[in-house]
């Protein structure tokens, strides 16, 4: 390989959330962090680079996006996600849960019911109650290791409440499904007939891995692409998740119209110099990064399935289609959701988010960030192991 990913990176006093909110968080500031959903890699040289050469220009004043970062966006979704976007469908937005809080601000109202399908990244329920709005669940169907929608109760849920929402996670976070044309394509139509805009969140679109390939939820038919927002970033895909770099996708004129309506007067439309920049890299120079970064990732869950198999068969890995963020399945261990934390806090030293947190289709579930180091990654099963094994 070209980049070293084995290298181990000290993040402390950096003020990361991941590492220096350890103490804060979980009560103890020695724990391995495998929790929150950025990786401990070096970003791509290209980033680095281009803000490099910005920073030493010195002149830090008023900016705006160029039709150089519009066509770095436009060119990546062609060819990575064979997806042909114009330039005006293309909005900045400072960060995907921004994003979608705007969207639920505009398009819906205090009391309005929106649908989410959990176990399923907490912001979507946290956000929705935030700003006042009911929370309709859906849970996804747990089969063989694998989640699948539940269409019967989405069309439930559909009919007997007037849902002005449904909030997608494009692959799935925290099962790690991407979902098919099929099942896209009828989530779509379900939608469209029955008057719900749907907000995809496909922050980990890029991180597909096994030669999956990810649909954005936009282009499995014209009813998708009439009816959706689409919020993406270069965040996850390239650890710049501290830079603040999102976009929104919109086809629909009338949808895109009022959500600038909201965006515009307030200049949440308007990216910063770094925003811009690192966007730009990215996308234009970090590929070949990105394709090496999955092949580590890939050989970290191979791991940690392998280590499961043999070592704590009691503990099942749900092997995710896309992403760095694998899906434990702690419930032959038979301890409730305090006692497992417990374990993972107090006997194993780790700090991984609760499955709880994305609802309480999450319990006895726990997510683990394999984004990191293999060494780290051994060392933490092996505390694992002796934490479950004695």
């Amino acid at each position: 390989m070209k980049y070293n990913f084995d290298e181990l990176i000290d993040r402390r006093n950096t003020a990361s959330v991941k590492v220096d909110a350890l103490e804060n968080l979980f009560g103890n500031a020695n724990l391995i962090p495998l929790w929150v959903a950025d990786m401990d890699f070096l970003s791509p040289p290209c980033i680095t680079e281009a803000l490099k050469k910005r920073v030493e220009h010195g002149v830090f004043g008023y900016t705006y996006a160029t039709d150089e970062y519009y066509q770095s966006i436009i060119g990546w979704l062609a060819g990575r996600h064979r997806w042909d976007v114009q330039k005006d469908w293309i909005t900045f937005v400072p960060g995907v849960v921004k994003g979608f809080a705007f969207a639920i601000d505009e398009f819906t109202q205090e009391g309005d019911k929106i649908i989410i399908q959990p176990p399923v990244y907490h912001p979507f329920r946290l956000v929705s109650k935030g700003l006042d709005r009911q929370i309709v669940n859906n849970p996804l169907l747990l089969q063989d290791g694998k989640y699948y929608i539940d269409f019967e109760g989405l069309e439930k849920s559909v009919s007997e409440n007037d849902c002005k929402m449904l909030i997608l996670s494009n692959p799935h976070n925290p099962g790690g499904r991407m979902w098919t044309f099929d099942e896209l394509t009828k989530l779509a139509d379900i939608c469209y007939e029955n008057h719900v805009l749907v907000i995809s969140d496909e922050i980990h679109a890029d991180l597909a891995l096994w030669n999956n390939r990810h649909i954005p939820f936009a282009t499995v038919s014209p009813k998708a692409a009439q009816n959706c927002i689409t919020l993406m970033a270069p965040s996850k895909t390239f650890n710049i998740a501290g830079i603040v770099s999102s976009f929104a996708v919109i086809e629909n004129e009338h949808i895109r119209k009022k959500y600038l309506s909201y965006l515009e007067p307030r200049e949440l439309n308007q990216g910063t110099i770094f925003a811009y920049t690192a966007t730009q890299a990215a996308y234009d120079g970090g590929e070949k990064w990105l394709n090496e970064m999955l092949q580590y990732i890939e050989a970290n869950i191979l791991y940690v399935s392998n280590f499961m198999h043999e070592h704590i068969p009691a503990i099942k890995v749900l092997k995710p289609d896309a992403s760095f963020l694998v899906w434990l399945d702690c419930r032959d261990l038979h301890l409730s959701q305090n006692e497992l934390e417990k374990l993972f806090i107090e006997k194993a030293h780790l700090a991984l988010n609760s499955g709880t947190l994305f609802g309480s289709e999450g319990e006895g579930f726990m997510r683990m960030n394999v984004g990191t180091a293999r060494s780290v990654i051994i060392k933490a099963l092996n505390n694992l192991k002796k934490a479950v094994n004695g």
